[in-house]
């Protein structure tokens, strides 16, 4: 089971201007072959058909609980597509428009189209030309320390692909979203280098970081180290997965600092992005007095409760 609370992991700053071209190319990061769609469901899937989640526990809650992070992290890329698409001021779409005036003619010249022909416009489970993400892009062999080095590579070449964002993106929000994941995944990469050393004896931290680009050189990776959030193996529970620190200690090799578990209540989050009512998209299919009763009527009946 999953606790969901309902804010973003990490404070996504507003964007410069509405940026359709720049939401396109962070769709990379949620459908791409190694976006967080592909982390999320590699984890989730490896952690349901995981043998010996007794025996095996460490490996097993560390898997698990990666992947219950990963949700919260295909939400934060998402709201920063839709930041993206919004831009800075969403009410400025609020005004009733006549679809004979053609309000979407600018998204003919944009990349990717169908944010705004099928998905409102927001964020599609696709990569960042429009293929859609696939359960093909999931490896779960049943073999632990095949899964790991799986793992391993996942978080090395999603690492490659969010550093190559960055150098094309130039808006507030993509480049603090990549920041955030930079670090998490990070702890991600290393989280499974340590657990295939504790098998193997190998020592792959040794590979890291991957690609050879210090974390801290980017200035929006290293607001986020900054804070000591490459230090923590978040547990996302209140009860559950308490051998963490079985593989997550020692310290961290871009640093040499000290890593730790922390609970989820520590992750101070951010406010949740509302694109906000977008007449020409019909989303949602009412004019912003129509919406603006409907909500009062609901607070007077929640007040009365």
């Amino acid at each position: 089971m999953f606790l969901r609370i309902d804010k973003l992991q990490f404070d996504l700053p507003l964007p410069k201007e509405a940026n359709p071209n720049g939401a396109a190319t962070v769709q990379e990061l949620m459908g791409g072959r190694f976006g967080e769609m592909s982390t999320l469901m590699n984890y989730m899937t490896q952690s349901f058909n995981f043998r010996g989640k007794t025996t095996l526990a460490p490996y097993y809650e560390l898997i698990a609980n990666i992947a219950a992070e990963e949700l919260g992290h295909i939400e934060l890329v998402s709201a920063a597509i839709n930041s993206l698409l919004a831009g800075p001021d969403p009410t400025a779409q609020e005004t009733p428009v006549d679809p004979a005036t053609h309000p979407f003619s600018f998204a003919q010249d944009v990349r990717y189209t169908k944010h705004f022909i099928a998905a409102g416009p927001g964020t599609l489970i696709a990569d960042s030309h429009g293929k859609a993400w696939t359960g093909d892009y999931v490896y779960s062999s049943g073999n632990l320390m095949l899964d790991l080095t799986h793992n391993f590579f996942l978080e090395g070449a999603a690492r490659h692909n969010k550093l190559r964002v960055y150098e094309m993106v130039d808006d507030p929000t993509a480049k603090a979203l990549v920041g955030y994941l930079l670090v998490r995944g990070g702890v991600h990469q290393i989280a499974y280098a340590k657990a295939l050393e504790s098998l193997s004896g190998v020592n792959m931290e040794k590979l890291l970081p991957m690609p050879n680009i210090p974390t801290h050189l980017i200035p929006e990776a290293k607001a986020v180290m900054d804070r000591g959030l490459h230090q923590i193996l978040y547990r996302f529970s209140p009860n559950d997965y308490q051998n963490l620190g079985v593989i997550w200690n020692g310290t961290h090799p871009e640093d040499g600092s000290p890593v730790r578990v922390g609970e989820y209540t520590e992750i101070e989050g951010g406010s949740l992005v509302d694109g906000g009512h977008d007449s020409a998209a019909f989303s949602p299919d009412w004019d912003m007095a129509e919406i603006m009763e409907i909500a009062q009527k609901l607070h007077d009946k929640a007040r009365l409760r």
